[in-house]
Formats: C-alpha cells, sequence, structure tokens
C-alpha cells in the first residue's frame, strides 16, 4: 500500500503547490511546438504525429486499461528487498586525473556511463540529483549511489542522451554541465530540452535512428534504434529514444539505453560486426511492460545477438521503478550468463574498466549488501 500512498502523496503535493504554474517549470521540458523541429516532422520514424518503434510495441501488455494497471501496480504488496537496506559500495575515482588517452568505461550507477575512448571524454545519461522524477521525494537514490556530482567531471567532449525520461534526463545535472559540455548529442527532440535549458544551438545535435557524427577524427558516434518510449508528463512519443554506438579506430562500444528486446539487436550486431563492450537495460523489468525494458535473460540474448565479448548491467543499482528485489537483476544475469560466449563484468559504481585490460572477472558487490 505504500506506493498508493506514495502516489496520493505526489498527486496532492503537486496540486498543493501551484498547479499549473508548477508545471511550467524548465525541467518538465519545451513545448510540444517546440520540439516539433523539421528535423523530427521529416523522420521516417516520425509516423501519425509521433514517433514508432520497429515493429508494433504497446507500452502495457497487460489486456485492461491504464488506469486499472496503473492502480493495480500502486496497491501490490512491495517484494522483499525492494530497497537495499545499507549503502551501496562505490569507487570515487578521479576522473579528472585519468589519462583521457587510455581507452576506460565507468559505470556511474543506474544508465550513467564516463566513457574515455579514441581521446575524448564522453558521459552518458548523467543523472547526479537525489531523485529520478519531477518532485523530491519520489524514486530516491540508493543510500552510498550517488558519489559523483557535476563537480566532480573533468570538460566533457560529447554529452550523449537517449531520451527524455527523468531517469535519464535530469534538468539540475544537465542545466550545470552546460560549461563543460563541448557538444550535445541527443535523440530527436532533445535538442529543445537542451535549448530551453540553456545549451547554446552550436552546442547542440539531434539524432535520428541510423544517423552517424564524425566531428573529431577518430571517433564516430551512431545514434541507433531502441525499442522503447517517450513520455514527460502527459504527451507521448514526441521526442525518439535511441541507443549509442562509440567507435575508435581499434574499439567499438554499445549503449543500449532504455529497450525492450528487439530484432534490432540482431541487426545492430550484423552491421558492426560485434563490439568490445556492451551495457544493456536489465533492471526495472515488469510482465505489466514486458516490450520496453528487458529482463536480465533476455539482455544475455541480446548481447549474443550483438556479438559482444564483455556485457556491463545497465539500469540497475541506483534507483527501484519496478516491482522486482533491487538485486535480483545481477542475481539473475550472474545465473543466465554462466556458459555464454560473452564475459560479465560487474563494477562498483565508479570503478574504472580499463579497455586495454579488462578484468576476467568480478566481485559479486550486491551479495555484500543487506
Amino acid at each position: 500500500m505504500f506506493k498508493a500512498f506514495l502516489f496520493i502523496v505526489i498527486v496532492i503535493a503537486v496540486a498543493g503547490i501551484g498547479g499549473c504554474a508548477y508545471l511550467q517549470h524548465p525541467k518538465f521540458g519545451p513545448s510540444i511546438e517546440s520540439i516539433r523541429s523539421a528535423a523530427v516532422l521529416a523522420s521516417p520514424n516520425y509516423v501519425d504525429g509521433e514517433f514508432r518503434n520497429l515493429e508494433p510495441t504497446p507500452i502495457l501488455t497487460e489486456d485492461i486499461g491504464f488506469a486499472a494497471s496503473l492502480f493495480k501496480y500502486l496497491t501490490e504488496e512491495d517484494p522483499e528487498g525492494l530497497r537495499p537496506n545499507s549503502p551501496i559500495p562505490t569507487v570515487k575515482t578521479d576522473l579528472k586525473a585519468l589519462d583521457k588517452d587510455e581507452d576506460t568505461v565507468i559505470w556511474l550507477g543506474h544508465s550513467s556511463y564516463y566513457v574515455q575512448l579514441g581521446g575524448r571524454r564522453i558521459l552518458i545519461d548523467p543523472v547526479f540529483g537525489t531523485y529520478a522524477a519531477p518532485v523530491p521525494f519520489a524514486v530516491k537514490v540508493f543510500e552510498g549511489a550517488n558519489p559523483y556530482g557535476v563537480e566532480d567531471m573533468p570538460d566533457i567532449d560529447y554529452l550523449l542522451i537517449t531520451h527524455e525520461h527523468w531517469d535519464h534526463l535530469e534538468y539540475d545535472t544537465i542545466k550545470a554541465l552546460e560549461p563543460k559540455i563541448r557538444h550535445a548529442i541527443g535523440a530527436l527532440g532533445i535538442g529543445a530540452y537542451l535549448a530551453l535549458w540553456g545549451y547554446p544551438e552550436s552546442k547542440i545535435h539531434e539524432a535520428d535512428w541510423d544517423d552517424r557524427f564524425d566531428i573529431d577524427p577518430g571517433l564516430t558516434i551512431h545514434a541507433l534504434p531502441a525499442r522503447h518510449f517517450a513520455r514527460r508528463l502527459m504527451a507521448t512519443n514526441q521526442t525518439l529514444w535511441v541507443g549509442f554506438a562509440l567507435a575508435s579506430d581499434s574499439r567499438r562500444l554499445f549503449f543500449s539505453g532504455d529497450s525492450g528486446y528487439g530484432s534490432h539487436f540482431a541487426e545492430i550486431g550484423r552491421k558492426f560486426g560485434g563490439f568490445d563492450v556492451v551495457a544493456l537495460d536489465c533492471g526495472q523489468y515488469n510482465p505489466r511492460w514486458a516490450n520496453i525494458h528487458m529482463n536480465p535473460e533476455e539482455a544475455t540474448q541480446a548481447a549474443q545477438d550483438l556479438r559482444a565479448q564483455n556485457l556491463i548491467p545497465a539500469h540497475v543499482g541506483k534507483f527501484t521503478l519496478s516491482n522486482h528485489a533491487w538485486d535480483e537483476p545481477f542475481r539473475r544475469l550472474a545465473e543466465a550468463s554462466g556458459e555464454k560466449p560473452y564475459r560479465l563484468l560487474t563494477p562498483r559504481i565508479g570503478e574504472p574498466l580499463p579497455l586495454a585490460a579488462l578484468p576476467q572477472s568480478l566481485p559479486k558487490w550486491w551479495e555484500a549488501v543487506k
């Protein structure tokens, strides 16, 4: 019943804070008219007034209406271990002291990553706030899981944004990062958010599926299909959702963003001929929205479709957004990866993974969290 109570509190709080006036805060994003740029309207993936997935993707998979499904989700009993009872272990690496010519991946929790590749610094879906929600008491970060802030970031060559959801695109983080960002690449429609939040047009690049960016020699950034949806407030699918592939002269990395399982993973694997490292959505799954997030077993299949050498879990370890134990994705992914052709790597938040010398294995750190 806690979720039902929380939902009621949120509704009352939003109404009490000023209703319509509160919803005008820039964190809720730009108007639909601002989002519908010429590039959005011209996209082959924007059909009948909204973006569409490559294959049919109902957001909810139960044969009941949205309101009934929401009520059912909010009123069902929470599983044991929904949130950790002790702090998440982390490693506070000094990102500014790293040699930027050493290719490295560092998980910053949930779906946020700091990457060095081809001599460039890249930041993906950074969320450094305490809450991944529009109100300051919902979707709270796990204790200990937020060791980094904007002040810890070095100058960033590329800020990459996969889509507009609160746990991937956070107003305070993105706005504060602007002076450190050289280029910002977001899915179609995200440019309107960045412009509203103070980014000059010269920094903003919008990406449709299969677009590529060769801004600096030795590094190509590819925006690739995902299977998801977009909704920041009420309007649905007015911005796009993407995954990103990063390719240097010697390495290829893939970050799925939020995505359900689909045929796009095999197509991406064929197109690129495999990846050194992939980071895949494998948490916050639920049978009610089975099309838009992968469960751990689906993530293992996606890793094989992508021809990955190494798999890192994503969309885990920092927030609770679904009704499963916080550590269940790690446990299921570890079990499902047993004899697979890739290597499963489960770093702690902030733990560097040097791509020239990746470890053969990493400890199951979640087992020590009570």
